[in-house]
């Protein structure tokens, strides 16, 4: 097993502009964010994942960019995020920057000139067609939109605003890698790649069986070509960090992804839970993990999370976020940070903030969202039930303010927050999570240091001892003549876990668990609602 500083950070994301407001615009900011670094770097963790924040019309929350090389006015300016990366590095932390190369906003001026004629030498830096083929984007029912001026098509994989650049085009791909190194030459410890699976597309576009089933946009070949010409070519001269935003991959395709002998990308975010799993299901989950660890241990690496800025509060999807909402944050905690790969927190994830019910359309800013709302509306269906039926699985669940505390508008801003807070504020704050002992935030942060002081947590071995037992899931991390214990009662009841013959022998070091006294009983752990806990087996 290759060791490396990136295998070994816990990674927190933040979506800045539901961070922190330093200027009362109702937009959270870069100043913000230097701000409250310091609250950052408390909790522990490594490195910080910013979401784009490079100039954009914001149509889709800075994943539609209209200048690289620009910081948009709504998260500050270049001296800003100049002054961000040094106070981060000042702190000892690590700075990547999310990416986006698969398209741009129509605002681009490639994609300006682009538009501008037939015959302009930048037309084929995006991809144009008499005819559009059958398929969706992720956001609207086609993935054609109709130019007017020049009576062609455009392919957007996203939004209509947000036109997919062409790979094939040796010059697309020199000026994204003269691009890159330019943030990389400013100090970035690395990238997080949006979308970075959709970057081939198939040559002729041929229509889909079934144009629903939208995995025709991922994965196509050449994909690989490019990701291995651009760590040629940009990212192996820099010691960084790469993660690649996959989506509809197994184990096996995964692994051509970030194998280590491949010199394409660190690691992936696949989606196999948060795309395709919309509610707790223990025994798929199980599956999962057991799957993607057979398929990548000692190959490459693999991410664990379960939730970001485009999916709902974990708590709130996954666990219980009434009664045992403080157990159940505590649970999926333990869960993500002792399984193998490396651990992403999402901010508020820390002080287990949940997931909204806005009570109309209006109040929502999400764009997939709002293009679905339209599109199901316009067959007729009762906009009541749509609402209802999107709500879940919206991301504003997550993309809500920040609570930093009681006061108006959770302390986000002094301004009017660009979305709602989340009403339950009062009672879930940073303010109050650090005045209690025994909150998320503090187990969160025993988690991390446990990850940083023993190896065993980043690169011991992993096997399942509970398949088949919907409710409980127990597994062991070992490393060396290390062994740790990992039991977790993921329900809303008590149960009983019976030790396995291989593990019942071992005398049990309680290291870590989300209850304050522990109910032993010999070989058989009577677990309460929502129980974790990490023991040493020696």
């Amino acid at each position: 097993m290759k060791r490396a500083w990136w295998k070994e950070a816990v990674v927190y994301q933040v979506y800045w502009r539901s961070f922190y407001d330093s200027n009362g615009d109702g937009y959270g900011d870069l100043q913000g964010l230097i701000e409250k670094l310091d609250y950052i770097k408390d909790l522990g963790v490594d490195v910080i994942w910013l979401n784009p924040c490079y100039e954009s019309p914001d149509k889709d929350n800075g994943y539609d960019i209209s200048d690289y090389y620009k910081i948009m006015d709504k998260a500050g300016t270049m001296e800003i995020w100049e002054k961000l990366l040094e106070e981060v590095h000042k702190r000892g932390m690590k700075l990547i920057m999310d990416l986006v190369v698969n398209h741009t906003s129509d605002k681009h001026p490639w994609f300006i000139e682009s538009r501008s004629s037939k015959d302009h030498p930048k037309r084929n830096w995006y991809i144009w067609r008499d005819k559009p083929n059958n398929w969706r984007s992720y956001f609207t029912p086609s993935a054609w939109e109709y130019d007017a001026a020049t009576g062609q098509y455009y392919f957007h994989s996203f939004a209509v605003e947000q036109p997919d650049l062409n790979w094939e085009n040796p010059e697309v791909r020199d000026e994204i890698y003269k691009m890159m190194r330019f943030w990389l030459d400013k100090g970035i410890d690395g990238f997080r790649l949006d979308a970075i699976a959709l970057l081939a597309k198939p040559k002729d576009f041929p229509d889909a069986e079934n144009p629903e089933d939208i995995r025709y946009l991922t994965n196509n070949p050449g994909v690989h070509e490019y990701l291995w010409e651009m760590n040629e070519k940009v990212l192996k001269h820099y010691d960084i960090f790469t993660v690649g935003e996959v989506a509809f991959v197994s184990p096996k395709e995964g692994l051509k992804y970030v194998g280590e002998d491949r010199n394409e990308l660190h690691t992936l975010f696949h989606f196999e839970v948060c795309d395709e799993m919309p509610s707790w299901e223990p025994l798929r989950f199980k599956e999962i993990q057991k799957r993607w660890y057979e398929g990548l241990w000692g190959k490459g690496w693999n991410s664990q999370f379960l939730n970001n800025h485009d999916h709902t509060r974990q708590v709130t999807r996954y666990g219980n976020d009434k009664e045992y909402r403080v157990e159940s944050a505590k649970l999926l905690g333990t869960m993500i940070h002792t399984l193998p790969g490396t651990p992403y927190i999402y901010q508020g994830e820390e002080i287990g903030m949940t997931g909204v019910r806005f009570d109309s359309i209006e109040d929502y800013n999400d764009i997939a969202m709002k293009n679905k709302y339209k599109e199901e509306v316009a067959k007729g269906r009762d906009p009541q039930e749509v609402l209802k039926s999107l709500q879940p699985l919206s991301r504003d669940n997550s993309r809500t303010p920040m609570q930093w505390d009681d006061s108006e508008h959770a302390g986000f801003t002094t301004g009017t927050p660009w979305i709602k807070v989340n009403p339950n504020y009062k009672e879930i704050n940073v303010k109050k999570a650090l005045e209690d002992p025994n909150s998320v935030y503090y187990y969160y942060k025993k988690l991390i240091q446990l990850r940083k002081e023993n190896p065993v947590m980043v690169y011991g071995n992993f096997h399942d001892y509970s398949e088949g037992d919907p409710y409980i899931y127990a597994y062991t991390r070992e490393l060396d003549d290390e062994r740790w214990l990992i039991v977790l009662n993921h329900c809303d009841h008590e149960n009983t876990y019976e030790l396995p013959e291989q593990l019942a022998h071992y005398k049990r070091e309680w290291l870590l668990g989300n209850y304050a006294d522990i109910q032993e009983s010999g070989a058989v752990l009577h677990m309460r609602p929502h129980e974790a806990r990490i023991y040493k087996l020696v």
